[in-house]
């Protein structure tokens, strides 16, 4: 288990919902003997705060922004890239109904299904990047590539497994492709990834056209979307990861 990995875990931990919320509750109960008002506000409000991203018009503030950062890409597309970079988004370990494989997460699937879309509509060779943790019998890109050619039928050019996160992704990911002198790409990702994807990209020398997916905030809200629901909590937790993700960027390559 590396270090990085843990120290990002625990970060997440504390940093995300719901957990943030809960610690902010607990400090409020701790202080309200001292502080009664403080107290007792900081642990409702944070109680509040937890329902509310819990439902989808609490998502759509965090995720709202960063999908409407880059729309999505027109089709059939009439630019000049030359490949299609697909970033890898997480894996389902030991999967017994594919004889214990590890196979593409949602999020990874979708993904490989637009890239493969791509595909056929541009002929453009396919990039994918993810990274092997510790303890996996192969890394992300092989799980991808094999995905795309067993499932969607579409080859993979590159494959680049070291990367463990957006920034290594990029950095990997760039000296293949310029090796291979390609500097113009499509990027895949999910919608509420790409703003801070495109940056890190954009930063190793790369001519970065977005191709996002995974929309969640594009349809209308209705009455049920008010109750507060687990799969909105996952969505705002993404989307507060990609604003301290961001944060994060600004200070560290600024």
């Amino acid at each position: 288990m590396s270090t990085s990995w843990l120290i990002n875990t625990l970060l997440g931990a504390v940093l995300l919902p719901p957990f943030n919320m809960l610690l902010l509750c607990g400090l409020g109960m701790l202080v309200r003997r001292r502080w009664p008002l403080f107290g007792m506000t900081l642990a409702v409000g944070s109680l509040l705060m937890l329902a509310l991203l819990s439902t989808r018009p609490g998502a759509m503030l965090l995720a709202a922004p960063l999908e409407n950062r880059h729309p999505a890409l027109p089709l059939p597309y009439q630019g000049d890239a030359q490949a299609i970079v697909v970033l890898g988004g997480g894996r389902l370990a030991n999967a017994p109904e594919y004889g214990h494989q590890d196979s593409p997460s949602s999020p990874t699937l979708r993904r490989m299904r637009y890239a493969a879309a791509l595909h056929r509509g541009t002929g453009l060779p396919i990039l994918v990047t993810g990274g092997q943790p510790d303890g996996a019998k192969e890394s992300e890109a092989v799980i991808m590539a094999r995905g795309l050619r067993e499932d969607f039928g579409v080859p993979v050019k590159w494959l680049e497994g070291e990367s463990d996160n957006t920034a290594e992704n990029a950095s990997q990911s760039a000296d293949m492709l310029k090796k291979e002198n390609v500097r113009r790409v499509l990027l895949v990702t999910d919608a509420m990834h790409m703003p801070r994807a495109v940056k890190i990209f954009e930063r190793q020398g790369l001519q970065i056209t977005p191709a996002p997916t995974a929309f969640y905030t594009v349809t209308l809200v209705l009455p049920g979307d008010f109750v507060p629901r687990t799969g909105w909590l996952v969505q705002s937790s993404y989307a507060m990861h990609e604003w301290i993700g961001i944060l994060w960027y600004r200070l560290r390559y600024r």
